[in-house]
C-alpha cells in the first residue's frame, strides 16, 4: 500500500519541476519515488543536489554497490529494485556481484573494503572502530574518499527512509531477498 501519491506533471510544485524534468529526460520516464518526493521542493532539490555532487565520488560500480549494501541494511525494497537495475544496466555489474554488494561485499578487494566500511557505518550509525577506518585506508582510500563513502551512506539512507515511510509503487523489476538466492 502506498502512503503518498506520485504527483502528476500538473501537480508538481514549480520549484520542483526543473529537477523532476531533468530526471525524467535523463532516465526516460518519471519513477514514482521522484514524482512523490517532488512534493517537497526543499527536500527534493537538496537531495538532487547531493546526488549530483556525489555522482563524481569514487567509481560507478562502488557507488551503486554502496547503494545496494545500504538499502539492504535499511530494508528498502524500492531502492533495492532501483539499485539492482542500475547496477546491472549502468554499472554493468553481473548478478553475482549485485548479490555480494547487497551483503556488503565485492569480489574486487578495494571495492570490498569500501562496502564493508559503508555497511559498518550504517550498522553502527557511524560509530566505526579504529580498525574499520584503518582497513578502508589500507585498501587505498584517502580520508576524502572515506568522507565520500560516509556521504553516500547518508544519501542512500535518505531515500531508503523516504521510501520506507511513503512506500511508493514499485516501477522497477522486483528482486528476490538476498538471503534466498
Amino acid at each position: 500500500m502506498t502512503r503518498t501519491a506520485a504527483l502528476t506533471p500538473d501537480q508538481v510544485p514549480a520549484e520542483s519541476k526543473p529537477t523532476l524534468e531533468a530526471f525524467t529526460k535523463n532516465i526516460g520516464f518519471t519513477p514514482n519515488m521522484l514524482a512523490a518526493f517532488a512534493q517537497s521542493p526543499i527536500a527534493f532539490n537538496a537531495w538532487a543536489s547531493l546526488l549530483g555532487n556525489l555522482s563524481k565520488a569514487l567509481d560507478v560500480k562502488t557507488r551503486d554497490s554502496i547503494g545496494l549494501a545500504v538499502s539492504e541494511v535499511n530494508g528498502c525494497n524500492y531502492c533495492l529494485t532501483v539499485h539492482s537495475f542500475t547496477a546491472q544496466h549502468m554499472a554493468k555489474l553481473p548478478a553475482d556481484e549485485i548479490i555480494l554488494a547487497r551483503k556488503g561485499h565485492a569480489s574486487d578487494p578495494q571495492r570490498d573494503a569500501a562496502l564493508q566500511f559503508a555497511r559498518k557505518v550504517i550498522e553502527t550509525r557511524g560509530q566505526v572502530s579504529d580498525a574499520d577506518l584503518k582497513a578502508v585506508r589500507e585498501a587505498g582510500y584517502t580520508d576524502a574518499n572515506v568522507m565520500e563513502i560516509v556521504a553516500l551512506v547518508a544519501m542512500y539512507s535518505l531515500t531508503n527512509f523516504f521510501n520506507n515511510v511513503f512506500d511508493p509503487e514499485k516501477d522497477f523489476p522486483a528482486v528476490a531477498p538476498a538471503g534466498a538466492i
